[in-house]
């Protein structure tokens, strides 16, 4: 059962921008949101979805029983399956030795090993490591002698999760969901079209045989940024996501800046002043002003003109309304958006086999009749009628049983919208 849509997009964001105010505060407010009974529902939706309860419930004072009950369970949960991670990186590095093999450990892996976070406090749905292109033989036979198995292969990725593996449905994390891992020999986005490779700077020059360090942390914010940027174009960053670039940006000399404009590409970092603004929007001393300033000049009029009014809740799953268009502002040539346009209504075979693979293995797309219909009857739909996101829907549809029954009176069938999109459908 869920309320009239118009409702649930409302209410998410409504607590969306009140959960980043909260979570980017150096003194968090001490006076609870007097939100009803459902709008707290779609708070511990949006904090699920963001990935940001385990550290609100240490940071965050605000006062109702049930949502600090909420918060303390995932921390647990979250720390319980940190430690899973941990022993799982132990192994990969052991056997990364024996096989003479170099990795890197990329994102919230490389944030936890810089203390940025403690056990508990990030959320990390897999393990991504980074490999080169001559050595990803040697890396899946190592998946495959811990236990893994090749799930699918997209353009950025190949994807390997635990052969004995079981999904585990509910609200938000849970310490028995499998951990798996997320094989990369590229450092790239395509941003929508283009695509923006940033290898040679994360790749260490010096790499050893085992677990690896980025090579400096401007390197590692480099690919926050540009990880964040696709997210952005694709309308699913996170809260998290800001938060891991403003913790990281507390570490950085002015001198570590500099990473930005060091790469071997040819391309400035346009693309890296969306995120940054959005850090800038919330956790307002964390980004340089002449650092700003700079990555300006490079960016496109369009997108830095759009980046200066974005809110995490525009380009993130707490706007709920599929976006049929999401990420054109980002195109940098007339050529560009033609490409983009055509690939939406007569998607490449690439993209088809995406979509199966996301299909078959996401959960939130199981059972949904959306996916089932034919490409020309989405498109349609898109453009003539608001169509809901999956991804959103079914984290909302999870708040709403975790927290038991509520009153019927503001609620409807959730038959009535079975015909809800996600941004990789």
């Amino acid at each position: 059962m869920l309320p009239p849509l118009k409702i649930v997009k409302a209410g998410l964001r409504r607590t969306t921008e009140a959960l980043a105010m909260e979570l980017a505060s150096a003194r968090p407010g001490h006076s609870t949101p007097k939100w009803s009974d459902l709008e707290w529902r779609l708070a511990a939706a949006a904090a699920a979805a963001h990935g940001i309860a385990p550290l609100l419930s240490r940071s965050s004072a605000w006062q109702n029983p049930t949502w600090r009950q909420f918060l303390a369970s995932q921390r647990d949960h979250v720390e319980h399956r940190y430690q899973r991670i941990a022993e799982m990186l132990r192994k990969i590095d052991i056997g990364a030795r024996n096989a003479r093999l170099p990795i890197v450990p990329l994102k919230g892996s490389a944030l936890h090993a810089l203390g940025l976070y403690a056990p508990g406090d990030r959320p990390m749905a897999d393990i991504d490591l980074l490999v080169r292109e001559s050595d990803v033989e040697a890396a899946t036979a190592l998946l495959l002698q811990l236990g893994y198995v090749e799930s699918f292969v997209q353009w950025k990725h190949r994807v390997f999760k635990p052969a004995d593996g079981q999904h585990v449905t509910g609200l938000g994390e849970h310490r028995d969901t499998p951990i798996n891992i997320e094989l990369h020999t590229r450092i790239q986005e395509r941003l929508p079209i283009a695509t923006v490779d940033i290898t040679e700077c994360i790749y260490p020059r010096d790499a050893r045989p085992g677990l690896n360090p980025y090579p400096s942390l401007g390197a590692l914010m480099n690919h926050l940024l540009l990880h964040a940027a696709g997210n952005i174009c694709g309308r699913s960053l996170r809260l998290i996501h800001l938060n891991d670039i403003s913790l990281l940006a507390t570490r950085m000399l002015p001198g570590d800046w500099n990473t930005l404009w060091d790469t071997q590409s040819a391309q400035t970092p346009w693309w890296a002043l969306p995120p940054l603004r959005l850090v800038a929007r919330y956790y307002q001393q964390a980004v340089p002003a002449n650092v700003l300033a700079r990555i300006e000049r490079d960016c496109p009029r369009l997108l830095r003109t759009i980046a200066r009014r974005q809110t995490a809740t525009r380009v993130s799953c707490s706007e709920l309304w599929l976006h049929a268009f999401a990420g054109l502002e980002w195109s940098r040539s007339l050529r560009d958006v033609v490409s983009y346009v055509s690939n939406r209504i007569r998607p490449s075979q690439e993209a088809v086999q995406e979509r199966a693979d996301m299909i078959r293995t996401q959960v939130w797309l199981q059972g949904q009749s959306w996916v089932k219909l034919k490409h020309g009857r989405r498109v349609l739909t898109w453009l003539t009628q608001p169509v809901p996101r999956m991804d959103t829907l079914y984290v909302v549809r999870a708040a709403m049983e975790h927290f038991g029954p509520t009153d019927q009176s503001a609620l409807s069938s959730s038959r009535e919208y079975n015909a809800p999109n996600a941004r990789t459908v």
